[in-house]
């Protein structure tokens, strides 16, 4: 039979209860639903060091809470919010696990769940000692694992030093194979010329630049003489330079060689190299190609050249044409005073004519020059073309013949014609050049409809004037074709070409709404093709007294001019249309002479005077005190005479005939009326 059991009451097996959490190395809470301690243990209260009266069968959760907090177990901060913050974490309970510090340096492990019924248990582990082992004991595997990876990389080390060993030699043998061919690579590829002499004037290096230059195949200057290598024609220019350099001096220098039938130029510069001994072992050459750079000179110089003519051409303009002011006028007065000598005649219109022609001259000496004001105007090209083709007849040798079409048809276009002649002369000169031992020139024109051909051109679609000129010369191959119109080219020898004729015709030709294309093959001839829009020529205006006799006047005319031949011939005109005539030499003296004498009407000027007022300045004074005071201007400039002045005042340009003089007076009149 079993023993015989007693009772025991509720506060003994409670006493019990409590001995036997008391015992356990661990400490125990459990907290109802309502967060009231049901149960704890002595170990509990010794790991977190907390008070025996705060622990009693309902004592809330939120005053153990409240003591840490009290004695800063929390960090700063309001401390009633993180009371707050841990109670509701309580009331949200979830199983964690995790470990904390105690401010006296034990660790404790601290293992919460929830129960069945609401409410949790946790549970207060010291694993301080612990820790410190798993400290100790990763402290121990750590220098372990230390000695064990040094002790590695030392065979390792041992090891990859073997092998490198074994290796160096091939990798030096590589690298220094990389590196002779990188550097041969660079010496091949860069433009410069790169050579080696030695003492003895052989080569012992040159790069595939140098080679080439000088037309050897790769590698085949080395161990060769300088003069064997460069010939005698370079070696003369060039030896001089290599005695200085072998005497240890660096030297500088330029010199030319025909080079696949056309000049070049290079700059050399040698660099002495001299032992530690003081000793010339030999020198390095660096060369580089400046031919393009010549020809840049060149044309600059050339514009240069243009740019003075231009100035002096002016000057020269005002001049000849006080000249042929002085000619003509006296021409033309002696063939008007005897118009029935036909003794005369015979030997006056020549005379007349020529000096015309002069005139012509000037104005297209002018044009080339820049000096000729461009002004596009509806031209015939029928008749240019036809006077252009006598003047190129006359420019080219007689080995060239010269053809026109011009199509029977007339065709006008609106177009500057001085730059259109200057264009088409420029075409012919360059097949001249392209004929040097003689051929055919041919120059058509005809009006064309461009449609798909209009894209050739790069115009748009519509009715043009084309322009043809072709020879049967030696052409170019497709490499100078494409650069043929770029400003500065040119495959004319250095100094016979600017390279800036075919430039400036493209660009006049697209300014003027049209364009240019060149079509060539070598030894099958050039053909230039240039289309030009179409135009309609404007009615021919009579104009007031070419057809009728000229009115004459009668009003007192003061005429201002500096030089006496021109000032009588002026004077001459002046009297024939019935004005009386007064003169002045200059402008101070012409405004002495208006405020004295108020009898004057007309104030016939130049425009280019001495004395410090020219004609222009004079005009606006005039006008000024004599508002109603009718002024005609004259110039030998042509620029001057083109441009209108002050208050649209009719300019004459020099010379004229006495017909022009008339027109002018009659417009002054008009515009002060």
């Amino acid at each position: 039979m079993p023993p015989e059991t007693t009772a025991t009451d509720p506060s003994q097996r409670y006493d019990m209860l409590q001995a036997g959490l008391d015992l356990l190395d661990q400490g125990i809470t459990v907290f109802d639903g309502d967060l009231r301690l049901v149960a704890w243990n002595r170990t509990f209260l010794d790991l977190l060091e907390f008070p025996d009266q705060l622990a009693y069968v309902g004592a809330p959760f939120e005053g153990f809470i409240r003591f840490n907090a009290e004695r800063g177990e929390y960090g700063p901060g309001d401390k009633e919010i993180q009371i707050a913050q841990r109670v509701a974490a309580a009331r949200n309970f979830a199983p964690h696990v995790t470990e904390r510090q105690r401010p006296n340096g034990k660790v404790l492990l601290l293992r919460g769940e929830p129960l069945p019924h609401c409410g949790f248990v946790t549970l207060y582990s010291d694993v301080t000692e612990q820790r410190y082992i798993e400290h100790l004991t990763e402290h121990q595997n750590i220098q372990l694992e230390e000695r064990v990876r040094r002790r590695t990389a030392q065979l390792e080390n041992t090891f990859a030093n073997l092998r490198k060993a074994n290796e160096e030699n091939e990798r030096i043998a590589a690298a220094l194979r990389r590196s002779e061919a990188r550097l041969r690579l660079i010496n091949d590829t860069i433009p410069i010329l790169i050579g080696y002499v030695d003492k003895d004037e052989v080569y012992r290096y040159a790069n595939k630049g140098y080679s080439d230059w000088y037309g050897h195949p790769e590698g085949g200057v080395t161990d060769r003489g300088v003069l064997d290598v460069i010939g005698p024609e370079v070696y003369g220019q060039v030896k001089d330079s290599v005695k200085r350099a072998l005497s240890g001096q660096q030297v500088t220098y330029e010199y030319q060689m025909q080079r696949q039938g056309q000049t070049v130029h290079a700059q050399s510069t040698l660099v002495p190299e001299i032992s530690a001994e003081g000793e010339t072992l030999g020198f390095f050459v660096f060369s580089h190609d400046i031919t393009e750079q010549k020809r840049m000179q060149a044309a600059l110089l050339q514009a240069q050249k243009m740019e003075a003519i231009g100035q002096l051409t002016g000057g020269l303009a005002h001049d000849f044409n006080n000249l042929l002011t002085v000619v003509i006028g006296n021409l033309a007065a002696l063939q008007d005073h005897r118009p029935d000598d036909a003794e005369l005649n015979e030997f006056v219109e020549p005379a007349l004519q020529s000096a015309r022609r002069g005139v012509q001259l000037i104005k297209r000496l002018l044009t080339f020059s820049r000096q000729q004001p461009l002004e596009p105007q509806v031209v015939d090209i029928g008749q240019l073309i036809g006077s252009l083709a006598k003047l190129v007849r006359r420019s080219l040798p007689e080995s060239i013949s010269v053809s026109t079409d011009l199509g029977g048809a007339s065709i006008h276009t609106l177009v500057d014609p001085g730059q259109l002649e200057s264009a088409l002369l420029n075409f012919a000169l360059n097949s001249r050049d392209a004929m040097p031992q003689g051929g055919r020139l041919h120059i058509a024109a005809r009006a064309v409809e461009l449609d798909a051909d209009a894209t050739a051109f790069d115009v748009k679609p519509g009715r043009y004037v084309l322009i043809e000129v072709a020879d049967n010369g030696c052409g170019m191959d497709a490499e100078t074709l494409a650069r043929a119109c770029e400003p500065f080219f040119t495959t004319k020898r250095l100094g016979l070409g600017s390279g800036l004729g075919l430039a400036m015709a493209y660009g006049f030709a697209k300014q003027s709404g049209g364009g240019v294309t060149i079509h060539s093959q070598p030894g099958q001839g050039t053909t230039v093709l240039l289309v030009l829009p179409q135009a309609i020529p404007e009615p021919e205006a009579n104009l007031p007294g070419e057809d009728s006799d000229l009115p004459h006047g009668g009003e007192l005319v003061l005429l201002v001019e500096d030089e006496p031949n021109v000032r009588r011939v002026v004077r001459q005109q002046l009297i024939d249309l019935g004005h009386p005539v007064i003169e002045a030499e200059n402008g101070r003296q012409a405004l002495d002479m208006i405020d004295q004498i108020l009898d004057i009407a007309i104030v016939v000027s130049d425009v280019i005077m001495p004395g410090g007022l020219n004609g222009r300045q004079l005009a606006e004074t005039v006008l000024e005190r004599h508002p109603a005071m009718r002024i005609v201007l004259m110039s030998g400039y042509t620029d001057e005479a083109a441009a209108e002045g002050a208050n649209d005042l009719p300019v004459l340009a020099k010379p004229f005939v006495r017909q022009d003089l008339a027109h002018a007076l009659q417009r002054a009149k008009r515009e002060r009326t």
